[in-house]
């Protein structure tokens, strides 16, 4: 239930099962309702007695949230006639990446510009006869990325650049951090992340979805595990420049950083500053700061 003048429910996310409401009345004007995915917002108005569908699948970690400008309550009850027509009208498959129908899988050359390399798994296999050790030979780890201006540095390796990970469900990720660097919070919403600090001494957790948090400083040769879909973070805590190299039950775990999910996709500024507390010149800077298309432009 949303109170009028303009109340909300604040930015969370669903990880383990799909959401559906109905608003039953409202008057003068309408329920917004926000969806973002991989950083795309995706947003439209809420009319009385519409159903609005979100689709959490195991594989697919979404944040959402709603929003009424109202001057009468804004009333979202989820009802058994919304199951019913779900159930007659939604259809979709819960599942995670497939599993390979032959030993291996080699992509042959995209040549298409309009190809997206994630979903690589629906590319023609090259056939066995042209396949190549090399094929399943990756160097790229050898020598950490290029870093940013805060000290942080990737090189993610998957289908696209590891052709012989396709359709083996897997990926990986070196991340180099230099002293006193981060890697901000995150998660990805497909994958789990195994990560094994190779070098230095990173203070490295993750938090679960009653807000505990599970952290420490990792050693040398340790490891820790990042549940799927649940926010992790990293710092170098130690005097060298550290190396992580990460391994993720996926070959398209997707990644969400917080900061740029909230204040980068475009969320209206004024859910924002209720939300958050703070004033529009705030909201401004931190828009600034994180939204792509405004950070390109300062």
């Amino acid at each position: 239930m949303y109170r009028p003048n303009h109340s909300h429910n604040q930015n969370h996310i669903s990880k383990r099962g799909f959401s559906f409401g109905t608003k039953t009345h409202t008057l003068i004007s309408q329920t917004k309702f926000w969806l973002i995915k991989s950083n795309h917002l995706n947003q439209s108005l809420i009319y009385p007695h519409q159903i609005y569908i979100c689709l959490f699948k195991p594989d697919v970690t979404q944040l959402f949230f709603t929003w009424t400008s109202s001057k009468m309550e804004a009333n979202t009850l989820f009802l058994l006639k919304a199951l019913c027509l779900l159930c007659f009208n939604v259809c979709f498959t819960l599942a995670s990446d497939p599993d390979p129908i032959q030993d291996f899988c080699i992509p042959k050359p995209v040549t298409s510009p309009y190809h997206d390399h994630h979903f690589s798994t629906n590319l023609p296999c090259k056939n066995s006869s042209e396949v190549t050790t090399e094929d399943f030979v990756f160097s790229g780890l050898k020598t950490a990325g290029n870093f940013t201006e805060t000290g942080f540095a990737t090189v993610p390796v998957g289908p696209e650049n590891f052709p012989g990970l396709n359709t083996l469900g897997i990926s990986f990720v070196r991340a180099d951090l230099k002293p006193g660097s981060i890697n901000p919070p995150h998660y990805h919403p497909r994958a789990t992340e195994v990560a094994h600090l190779v070098k230095g001494r990173v203070y490295s957790g993750f938090v679960d979805s009653n807000n505990k948090v599970y952290a420490k400083v990792m050693e040398e040769g340790e490891m820790m595990v990042y549940p799927k879909g649940l926010v992790h973070f990293q710092m170098n805590v130690g005097d060298v420049t550290a190396t992580i190299v990460g391994g993720l039950n996926s070959q398209n775990p997707g990644i969400q950083k917080i900061p740029s999910v909230v204040f980068g996709s475009g969320i209206n500024e004024e859910l924002l500053m209720k939300a958050f507390g703070l004033s529009l010149k705030q909201i401004g800077t931190l828009k600034k700061r994180f939204d792509p298309v405004m950070s390109n432009e300062h």
